[in-house]
């Protein structure tokens, strides 16, 4: 929110949250949402006032001056993108003055290269759009969310973090829960309690899903055969891996690779982080749907 106030109220959340100038917001589950300046307006379509995707261009609705909203769209593509952004919470909203500077910098100098147009300035706005995004979790998880189940709540918790951390580096390695609950600082017992309770599942089901998941992106961008696979991912044959891969995926990995391409949260498939401003006017409110 560059300036001015507004609601912003998100499909399936029963309160409203109150936007301000210098307030950064992200929705990662993609729901549908209103941006109003009463909440008892009825919504008006975005598709009556947005043209298509146009970085840097700038909407003014009902001749602006209620509030000014400079935002980006990302699509996350991969037939598992779906699971990973449900476990993200639903909004996370970046209110204090000291998270919000590094943020506003990004977007003046996003705003910046758009408006300007030189050589490479598209390129630099989509990184510096990943940045927002990256750095808007990290301080979400940095005020310590406690009311969600899924790994990105666990990465609050340092101990937990520690060992979902090793997980990532190395997961070909023999993990067991003895060596999980070190890389915690814990004992086995509170280690596996602990991170039941706050990732949803227990430590070698997440260890056996993040090898899945991370064989589906192979399997999706690449023609590596299933037992260069296997191995990478610490089995020591073809047919261990297609069990494993069976029981968590719901498919043997030769069906995955034959399934549909890639579902998408975008028309184009890509990953983007286009931006737009948008200046609706006062007393009007605005859904967007999640198209």
């Amino acid at each position: 929110m560059i300036s001015g106030e507004c609601w912003l109220l998100v499909e399936d959340l029963a309160e409203p949250v109150r936007l301000g100038a210098g307030d950064c917001f992200v929705l990662p589950s993609g729901r549908n949402f209103r941006l109003a300046s009463d909440i008892a307006l009825t919504p008006v379509d975005s598709s009556e006032f947005f043209p298509p995707v146009n970085p840097g261009g700038v909407v003014t609705i009902n001749g602006g001056g209620d509030f000014f909203l400079v935002g980006s769209r990302f699509a996350v593509s991969g037939r598992n993108s779906t699971s990973l952004l449900r476990m993200l919470p639903p909004i996370v909203h970046i209110r204090r003055e000291s998270e919000q500077s590094a943020l506003l910098w990004s977007v003046e100098r996003m705003r910046q290269e758009l408006r300007e147009r030189r050589p490479g300035g598209s390129l630099i706005a989509q990184h510096l759009a990943h940045m927002m995004l990256v750095q808007a979790l990290r301080l979400h998880l940095e005020e310590g969310p406690n009311d969600g189940v899924g790994w990105f709540f666990a990465l609050a918790d340092k101990r937990l973090g520690a060992a979902i951390a090793a997980i990532h580096a190395d997961p070909a390695y023999r993990w067991t829960l003895q060596t999980l609950a070190e890389h915690a600082g814990m004992s086995r017992s509170s280690f596996a309690l602990k991170f039941k309770e706050t990732v949803g599942e227990t430590p070698m089901d997440y260890v056996s899903r993040w090898r899945m998941m991370l064989a589906c992106d192979r399997f999706e961008n690449t023609d590596d055969p299933v037992s260069a696979v296997a191995l990478s991912l610490g089995y020591e044959s073809e047919s261990a891996f297609s069990t494993a891969f069976k029981r968590v995926m719901g498919c043997t990995p030769r069906q995955y690779r034959r399934g549909p391409p890639p579902a998408s949260h975008s028309a184009n498939g890509r990953d983007t982080g286009e931006a737009n401003v948008w200046k609706p006017a006062p007393h009007h409110a605005l859904r967007a749907d999640s198209a």
